[in-house]
């Protein structure tokens, strides 16, 4: 396994960029498979996860030409259907959370779709009933094969049909997945209690580009009415939220001035002002964010006198991709807080390293952890590690940061899938990572 080496102590000092959002590339990607027309997207991350998924839509016949590294042009024109029935889809689905999303658009345009149990991060149940409740909705019929543990998805023969449905989660993936099945069905598609997240919302922008007619994006409750085909467009990807936020913990545990560019500020939610009441030192200035972290930072605590609490929650409320950095950055902080993960059972269970480290966190349950932060920098000992997934991987990279001594942090290929050249962009700015190729 690739491992990093990171030395401790080091302020982070300078401007940095934010690359294209990881969650939004994945939907926009296999979106392409709407149309036969060419659909050129920009501001592409170069991370592991984007590179499979396109190489997989490369495989099943869409011709993938690369304009510059980080601007791909699509047209899936000669789609090769028997490829979706072979081993080698099977195999590559099954490594990549990003394919459950091809099922939608296959049988939308093409009326049939075969899924493996699709792959990501190993961070508990992530039940798939919403994609395929959704589908089933519209009219698709699934079977399962036991021998090679795949979902076959069939349209009817006259097509899908809209209808109204009421979703049980606000699933970014599932509505994503939903959204794109719909704007090929029969009628009219309203689907309430939508994920109306900026991604999503960037989604259904790029398909009324391309000639879908969605109203009410931006809420959670979408009317989209049936086309009989979609045409090219080109299509921009938002900055990472999830990046922005780690860049702003990885300066509030190092007692950095980092000033972030272009983050879409009004695209954020909850994100500054959650970080703001744990005790970040953070500033918008237009579409930028300055964080000066001069001296530690002291978690705020509920009017009553109560315990702050941080958790996840749907658009605009935080992320759960945040929760693992927030629980980290509170480690040394001035003060206590409660971190209550809602949607994963398993993400919270690499606290065991950061106890390791010294950290004085509880963890009351898979969803919930007390943190009793240190009031201090450098609080955190250095120590080796092993990341689980994406997001634990970068809270571990940021506890390592901000610790005393030297960590090495293993299996580091989960920090690739979704963070691009993130040593090499965080040694310009005063870290000291070593990278092991193993």
């Amino acid at each position: 396994m690739s491992s990093f080496i990171v030395e401790g102590g080091h302020s982070l000092h300078g401007e940095i960029s934010i690359k294209g959002a990881k969650n939004e590339a994945l939907e926009v990607i296999c979106a392409t498979l709407l149309t036969s027309e060419k659909v050129i997207i920009s501001n592409l991350p170069q991370i592991s996860d984007v590179r499979n998924l396109i190489a997989l839509l490369a495989e099943m016949g869409v011709k993938v030409k690369y304009m510059t590294p980080s601007e791909v042009e699509f047209q899936a024109d000669e789609i090769d259907l028997s490829y979706i029935t072979g081993d080698q889809f099977r195999k590559k689905a099954e490594s990549l959370r990003g394919s459950v999303m091809v099922m939608g658009p296959l049988v939308a345009r093409f009326g049939k779709a075969v899924m493996p149990r699709p792959g990501g991060d190993k961070i508990g149940r992530r039940r798939l009933d919403t994609h395929f409740v959704g589908l089933q909705n519209l009219g698709a019929r699934f079977s399962y094969n036991s021998d090679t543990h795949t979902y076959h998805i069939d349209a009817p023969e006259s097509g899908l049909k809209g209808c109204y449905m009421l979703l049980d989660e606000a699933s970014v993936t599932g509505t994503a997945n939903i959204i794109m099945a719909a704007v090929l069905a029969k009628g009219v598609t309203t689907i309430y209690n939508a994920a109306c997240e900026p991604y999503i919302q960037q989604l259904c922008r790029m398909l009324v580009r391309m000639g879908a007619v969605i109203d009410g994006i931006g809420s959670n409750l979408l009317r989209i009415t049936g086309v009989a085909e979609l045409g090219g467009t080109a299509h921009q990807l938002l900055p990472d939220m999830i990046e922005v936020g780690s860049f702003i913990g990885m300066a509030a545990m190092t007692g950095s001035n980092l000033l972030l560019r272009d983050v879409a500020t009004e695209e954020l939610g909850m994100l500054p002002t959650a970080f703001s009441r744990i005790g970040v030192n953070l500033k918008i200035e237009g579409n930028d964010i300055r964080i000066d972290q001069k001296e530690i930072y002291r978690i705020d605590e509920f009017i009553d006198g109560s315990i702050m609490t941080v958790s996840d929650a749907p658009w605009p409320g935080l992320s759960p991709d945040l929760l693992s950095i927030f629980l980290v950055v509170a480690t040394q902080a001035e003060g206590s807080v409660i971190i209550h993960q809602k949607m994963f059972e398993s993400r919270l269970f690499f606290v065991d390293k950061l106890l390791d480290m010294g950290a004085r966190v509880i963890l009351c349950d898979p969803h919930r952890a007390v943190v009793i932060g240190a009031g201090k920098f450098h609080s955190l000992r250095a120590t080796d590690m092993v990341s689980p997934d994406i997001r634990a991987g970068i809270a571990m990279l940021i506890a390592a940061m901000g610790a005393r001594g030297t960590s090495r942090i293993q299996n580091i290929n989960q920090i690739d899938r979704g963070y691009e050249n993130i040593d090499r962009r965080l040694n310009k700015l005063g870290a000291k990572i070593i990278r092991i190729e193993d």
